[in-house]
């Protein structure tokens, strides 16, 4: 629905027609994003017409964004220990000299 609404407004109608939904639960749903604050409902008359809200959306990318970068540091980090412990762990040392069973 918010992909539909990146377009321009769209009717619940229309908003509920690409989903295997009923009016009643595409409303809901729409009540839901209205309650996040991601759209805003005005009424015309019988016809009711939703628009996107992007600043919240923004702010959510933003924050996504952060994290995206502290996971991909710490990843980054993490294959670059494991890489220094793979190396320092050479073939010599897995074999053992003089032991016999």
């Amino acid at each position: 629905m918010l992909r539909n609404l990146a377009q321009g407004e769209r009717t619940v109608s229309e908003l509920a027609e690409p989903f295997d939904i009923s009016l009643a639960a595409a409303s809901k749903h729409i009540q839901t994003l209205e309650r996040a604050g991601l759209i805003r409902r005005e009424v015309r008359g019988r016809v009711h017409l939703c628009r996107l809200e992007s600043k919240p959306l923004s702010n959510a990318h933003a924050w996504l964004q952060y994290y995206e970068r502290f996971w991909n540091n710490s990843l980054d980090q993490l294959e670059q220990l494991l890489r220094e412990e793979g190396s320092a762990q050479s073939p010599k040392s897995s074999t053992r000299k003089g032991t016999s069973l």
